[in-house]
């Protein structure tokens, strides 16, 4: 869908922002907001709201958490009655604009009504603004990409963490058009960017949709063959059900050679930034491996219980938060490993991409289910008596052929989806910055009239 111009442009005299619409003003930020301390002003610091006065309930105690995630609700800071009182000038309230100022610096959002009572910290600015400015207006302008691009992240102060301050967002450029014409911006943002966001929940969704299939597919191809007409057996392992007649099923540590490795010792600086790769748990992602964020010296290996695994070994990351322990890789160069990965070596009977794909499948058992000692971390015993499927090694090829060709078309399909999703997300943000910098004339602008739903649509 394309948009009409404006009649009239002019110079803005800003490089960035180029040519903008006749009628409308550009004013720095402070030419906005109400006179004195009541129009700008920074969350309370230090002492003013250490955590000892924080109470478990009262008013409310907003933050950056709030701004980010869009989400007022969030939060379990509280503050008395009294001390709400002593520090009545951070009050928010419905239709402030509140701006992030220390690390996602710039993050910014007016606030609803019916928030719960409270006051902000010290990581937030409040903004109050005269009646010739909607707060939505300018929140939605500052929170455009071009705006983030040009103004937040090239003002935005600290080595360390991306800040601002109150000077710095007073001087901030804006665009002004009439109030009448800000509301119909935005208006015109809000059917929009809801028909947009529509869009890519429904492909995120079906993103996961298309990860829950692949991750099916190889399930049933490693543990229940590719021959829909083989006889089943049952395989003794509750999770694994029946399993082809023909199979074997057992311990992991029969079929392979399980080792764990070491770091050397960080004190001898003569063991690192050699020239062998020495993994952790953290590269060990399901995709082969081939270099590594660490190198250890021949001396390193030599003095420490870590050892140099040859490629085509399998590592299992055994410790690990989140999603890392019990993710498998293999290794596509020699590399030593730490104490947290256990090295597979798979004897004559396995194939070691068969027995990848296998415990991929097996990924949620091995973490959820499979550690008898209810301890976060796997070690190499439990490993070695994870129960693994074992076909005829020709049937092993076969299947990793199989699920090979798999895995590379549903990532085709993910990616195909994945692509458009990203598409879309800057198709938003490119219209919203256009509607805002006056590049898109939206004032003639309707909402769509949605059709009366009939009993033939309804029914066919």
């Amino acid at each position: 869908m394309s948009f009409p111009k404006y009649e009239a442009y002019k110079d803005s005299g800003v490089e960035w922002l180029g040519e903008v619409p006749e009628h409308w003003k550009l004013m720095r930020l402070r030419h906005l907001i109400l006179d004195g301390a009541e129009g700008i002003r920074i969350g309370p610091f230090g002492s003013q709201l250490s955590s000892e006065i924080l109470v478990e309930f009262g008013y409310k105690v907003y933050g950056q958490e709030n701004i980010i995630s869009q989400d007022f609700s969030r939060g379990h800071r509280f503050i008395t009655t009294e001390k709400f009182k002593e520090l009545a000038v951070y009050t928010i309230s419905p239709g402030d604009l509140l701006i992030t100022m220390m690390g996602t610096a710039g993050r910014c959002k007016t606030v609803p009504e019916n928030i719960s009572q409270g006051i902000m910290d010290s990581h937030l600015l409040r903004m109050r603004f005269q009646k010739l400015v909607l707060s939505k207006f300018i929140e939605t302008l500052i929170d455009s990409s071009v705006y983030i691009e040009h103004q937040i992240k090239l003002n935005g102060k600290g080595s360390i963490m991306h800040g601002l301050n109150s000077s710095i967002v007073k001087e901030l450029i804006m665009l002004i058009p009439a109030i009448e014409e800000q509301s119909s911006i935005l208006k015109f943002i809000n059917h929009e960017t809801a028909q947009i966001d529509a869009l890519i929940t429904e492909q995120q969704r079906l993103i996961e949709l298309l990860k829950e299939k692949r991750q099916a597919v190889i399930s049933h191809a490693v543990t229940k063959g590719l021959d829909p007409t083989a006889p089943m057996k049952d395989s003794g392992v509750e999770w694994l059900g029946e399993v082809p007649a023909h199979w074997k099923v057992g311990s992991l540590g029969y079929y392979s050679k399980i080792d764990t490795g070491a770091t050397p010792d960080r004190s001898k600086p003569e063991y690192w930034n050699g020239n062998v790769p020495w993994v952790k748990t953290g590269e060990v992602k399901y995709e082969p491996i081939f270099q590594t964020e660490e190198y250890v010296s021949i001396e390193g290996v030599n003095n420490s219980a870590t050892h140099i695994a040859p490629k085509g070994t399998l590592l299992m990351a055994m410790y690990g938060q989140g999603v890392t322990r019990g993710r498998v890789a293999v290794l596509g160069i020699n590399a030593a490993y730490n104490q947290a990965c256990a090295g597979i070596s798979v004897g004559p009977k396995l194939k070691v991409s068969f027995l990848h794909d296998y415990l991929m499948a097996a990924y949620s058992y091995i973490r959820d289910d499979g550690n008898e000692t209810s301890q976060m971390n796997l070690s190499s015993g439990y490993v070695a008596k994870i129960k693994v499927t074992v076909p005829p090694v020709e049937e092993q090829v076969a299947i990793s052929n199989f699920v090979g060709r798999e895995r590379d078309r549903f990532d085709s399909l993910i990616s195909e989806v994945t692509s458009l999703a990203q598409f879309l997300q800057e198709r938003r943000s490119a219209l919203i910055s256009a509607a805002v910098t006056g590049k898109i004339d939206v004032r003639g602008w309707q909402a769509p009239v949605s059709p009366v739903p009939t009993l033939e649509a309804a029914y066919g």
